[in-house]
């Protein structure tokens, strides 16, 4: 059997682009003579698709999608198609959908598989909307045996990981029942998933499948979700593993793709793979480039999914607003994307000429729109209520809220999106302004740490310089204070990153970090109790793009009122 995996974008809600997206695979897969084409989970209807499933109207707009899909099955000649969609369940007992691998073929629905495990941490939320299956079954098309899992189904090998999650393993059933399969019969495993991207989750998910088809001595094929929704990003990867655990098919990262592989006559019949379509092995040890791919695709979806095509960036010359520009500018094109300079008086020359610069490099339009006139103006409303006080924070914050305010403007204008500039050392510490360079649409290096930016900036002028040099290689600076410097406030960031990873992504003690980090408990204390008071500000930030295990947003969450003990 020749097995197509089509991995593709869907958008969550948009049945009719969806079903299209599939029936448009599905045809260039009959052209390569596939004889079933896999997609991956809820392609109907989009991942995560959320409290859209508390809506009827939703559950009944995926039930005619996937109608329409089976009919396109019905000519002579056109494979079969096993794809992921949401089915309602009758039953007045439990949940009131089900979360399904509907194998479709000659105009019909022939088989259903009902996803048994139902995650509940990080991101993932699933246990609130499904029922969970009772059983799995195997079944067969056109004479080949076929074992049908949804992502988690698969993730809970006990060969491969120290701590289960689950008690049961939806796997072990099915090969269960293929030991009474008739002898020479080889097994197939088929998932279909919607995996999000973090930090080396490429690897670790290669190295479990392989794991997979070495212990139940099977071909394992995942096919997997591409494209961003919201906070979540989708690198497809999609591969296929032979029985002794080698890779023998692997889809692009981050775009969407199409591969093939066809399954040996029998069970002792060597496989083997056209060597077109064994895709290099994805280089596992550059996660900077994978992680400014993943940022890029993540900008991109956001923004066009959203029904958008602009976006705006605060220029101020730093590295932080230089990097998300040159995002922005891969994701959306530079004729797309407004960089504003918005210098106070506190605002060095050498940073506005970088912002320019930068602007020019990137080919972006740049405005420069000087805030001193305001900020002067708001401090003369304010100085009888202030009189008697310091400069300090209160008018340090001022500044951005003032850029805050222009840059909303200006999007209300123009119809763009504002991207914030904040990167995650700083949103873990509270070192950004509130209502002032928090706001806007999207965090788009929320997940990224400081000593992250520098590599993901040196990422962007792998080919030419893009971001000036002057701009990575100054002491970084917020500018809203004479001479002002992020290490008054903050150790440095060589320091500050390790700890904060520790904390926030691992959920270590201070004594753990101290140790682990050879630092002293004392300062790590202190950046901690930064940490757990800037809670109501996070909780009030754009969505986060996710790039590593823990990011800030729906995967991490804390009560604001609360007293931690560190």
């Amino acid at each position: 059997m020749r097995i197509a995996l089509a991995q593709i974008n869907p958008t969550v809600g948009d049945f009719d682009g969806n079903t299209q997206k599939i029936i448009d695979f599905a045809t260039k897969a009959a052209t390569d003579r596939a004889d079933l084409v896999i997609f991956p989970e809820l392609a109907i209807c989009g991942y995560p698709p959320a409290d859209l499933l508390e809506k009827k109207d939703f559950l009944d707009s995926a039930e005619r999608a996937l109608s329409g899909i089976a009919t396109w099955t019905a000519e002579p000649g056109r494979p079969a198609i096993l794809c992921g969609t949401v089915m309602p369940l009758k039953s007045v007992i439990g949940k009131h959908v089900r979360n399904v691998a509907a194998l479709l073929s000659g105009g019909r629905v022939t088989f259903t598989q009902q996803k048994m495990l139902l995650p509940f941490y990080d991101v993932f939320d699933e246990q609130r909307y499904f029922e969970p299956a009772s059983h799995q079954a195997l079944t067969s098309i056109g004479g080949e045996t076929l074992a049908i899992t949804i992502c988690e189904d698969a993730w809970n090998d006990k060969g491969f990981w120290p701590r289960r999650l689950y008690p049961t393993d939806p796997v072990e059933e099915l090969m269960r029942q293929w030991d009474d399969a008739p002898p020479g019969v080889h097994r197939v495993i088929l998932n279909i998933s919607a995996s999000p991207f973090w930090r080396d989750k490429r690897k670790v998910r290669r190295e479990m499948l392989a794991a997979l088809a070495k212990r139940h001595s099977a071909f394992v094929a995942m096919v997997n979700q591409v494209g961003g929704n919201d906070s979540l990003i989708f690198d497809g990867s999609s591969i296929v593993v032979a029985p002794d655990g080698q890779v023998v098919a692997q889809a692009k990262s981050f775009a969407e793709d199409i591969i093939f592989f066809e399954t040996p006559s029998s069970a002792t019949a060597p496989f083997a793979a056209p060597v077109a379509e064994i895709a290099a092995p994805v280089a596992e040890s550059d996660e900077t480039a994978a992680m400014w791919d993943a940022l890029v695709l993540g900008t991109r979806d956001y923004v066009r999914k959203c029904g958008f095509s602009k976006a705006l960036v605060a220029l101020s010359g730093g590295i932080d607003s230089a990097l998300v520009a040159a995002i922005a500018v891969e994701a959306l094109g530079a004729e797309n994307v407004m960089g504003i300079g918005m210098p106070s008086e506190y605002s060095s020359a050498g940073s506005i000429d970088d912002a320019r610069d930068l602007a020019k490099n990137l080919g972006i339009r740049f405005e420069l729109l000087a805030i001193h006139e305001i900020f002067n103006q708001s401090e003369s409303v304010l100085a009888p209520l202030f009189a008697g006080t310091k400069f300090g924070l209160a008018e340090e914050n001022l500044q951005s809220r003032i850029r805050g305010s222009l840059l909303m403007t200006i999007s209300n204008k123009f119809g763009a999106l504002v991207l914030t500039t904040g990167n995650k050392s700083e949103m873990s510490t509270g070192y950004c302004t509130l209502y002032g360079d928090m706001v806007g649409a999207l965090a788009v290096i929320g997940d990224v740490m400081k000593t992250k930016v520098y590599a993901l900036s040196r990422y962007a002028n792998r080919e030419r310089e893009l971001i000036p040099l002057s701009t990575i290689e100054k002491p970084p600076s917020a500018e809203l204070r004479p001479d002002q410097k992020d290490t008054d406030s903050l150790p440095p960031y060589e320091v500050l990153d390790p700890i904060l990873e520790a904390y926030v992504e691992r959920y270590c003690s201070a004594e753990q970090i101290a140790k682990e980090q050879g630092v002293d408990v004392a300062l790590v204390r202190s950046v901690l109790q930064l940490v757990e008071r800037c809670e109501y500000k996070r909780q009030q930030a754009a969505p986060v793009l996710k790039v590593t295990p823990k990011s800030f947003g729906l995967g991490r969450r804390f009560p604001i009122a609360a007293k931690v003990q560190i």
